[in-house]
């Protein structure tokens, strides 16, 4: 059953930049590492720069838990870590229905 992943990051003020630069890496990174994440594209509050909402689908719980093992996103963790204006939020949520 696919797994959402819902994450929410508040970078600080005038970091927007240096942080879209990391998150496009990682994308790319993903896309080409990891077949069993479905989806994984960020995105950027048009009334906030200093907000970024991840949206992800897994394939599974081991898909999800595969992504957080990885070299890359230890790695995306070290580079993002001093851009983050406190912790971010993340939310899991299983899916329901669909069209």
């Amino acid at each position: 059953m696919p797994i959402t992943v819902i994450a929410k990051l508040k970078v600080q003020p005038g970091k927007d930049t240096e942080f879209e630069a990391a998150a496009k890496q990682m994308i790319a990174t993903v896309k080409e590492s990891e077949p069993t994440t479905l989806t994984y594209i960020l995105h950027k509050n048009t009334k906030d720069p200093t907000e970024f909402v991840y949206y992800e689908v897994y394939q599974d719980q081991a898909a999800l838990d595969a992504h957080g093992k990885t070299d890359h996103m230890k790695a995306f963790g070290g580079k993002i870590g001093s851009l983050l204006a406190g912790r971010p939020e993340i939310a899991i949520l299983q899916e329901v229905a669909r069209k």
